[in-house]
């Protein structure tokens, strides 16, 4: 089993639709999955409220979870089930610290146009406290939202500003996410792009991310 955090300094990046789409495609291949809300807007919390009152199978589980004894919360909950997923609040909060501290990877998603170089250079401090206490924590640079447009290379800039930059303890990953009307859809109904199955290319898009979380 493992314990995955989606999250970040930076608000409106799209956390929260990655790991919902990530908890609903554990659960789509059987496993036992929880998704665990720290963020207190409770979006997250929301969706699968919305998956559950209309019947969406496979359900996912949802808590939501706060403070200091959150830590402690993880490690258990870690015991009954298969796949935890963290949602962390768009900012440097205590459960995001917390979080970062017990998990065995984070994705952190961030959109090229916001690719604010002060804030990955403080994700990357943030992440090396916590692996004073977590050693084997990774922590990946998630491109999200990227522009549909070919003429659009922000992607491109965003990858070549991240290997100009000497960042210590982040890593890009390899898969990107597309700013696709789609994800708002699926989102809206509880879903998952995967479910609804009317975008294949954002289908696309979070499978080769969910590979590579989980290694295909």
């Amino acid at each position: 089993m493992s314990v995955v955090l989606f999250g970040g300094e930076k608000g409106g990046t799209g956390k929260t639709t990655l790991a919902t789409n990530v908890a609903a495609m554990l659960a789509l291949q059987g496993k036992d999955v929880l998704l665990l809300d720290t963020d207190r807007q409770g979006t997250a919390s929301f969706w699968a409220t919305v998956r559950e009152d209309t019947e969406v199978e496979p359900r996912v589980a949802c808590v939501q979870k706060f403070g200091k004894g959150l830590a402690s919360q993880i490690r258990d909950l870690a015991g009954r089930y298969d796949e935890i997923i963290i949602d962390a609040g768009g900012r440097d909060s205590m459960e995001l610290r917390y979080s970062l501290g017990v998990c065995d990877r984070a994705y952190i998603p961030v959109q090229p146009f916001q690719f604010d170089i002060w804030t990955i250079k403080q994700m990357d401090d943030l992440v090396e406290m916590a692996r004073s206490l977590n050693e084997n924590l990774q922590v990946f640079i998630v491109l999200n939202r990227v522009s549909t447009n070919p003429a659009v290379h922000e992607d491109q800039e965003a990858r070549d500003f991240f290997r100009a930059e000497d960042f210590q303890h982040l890593s890009l990953a390899e898969s990107l996410i597309r700013d696709r009307i789609a994800f708002r859809k699926s989102a809206r109904d509880g879903l998952s792009v995967v479910e609804r199955k009317q975008d294949k290319k954002a289908a696309q898009e979070m499978n080769q991310l969910f590979e590579e979380v989980y290694g295909g």
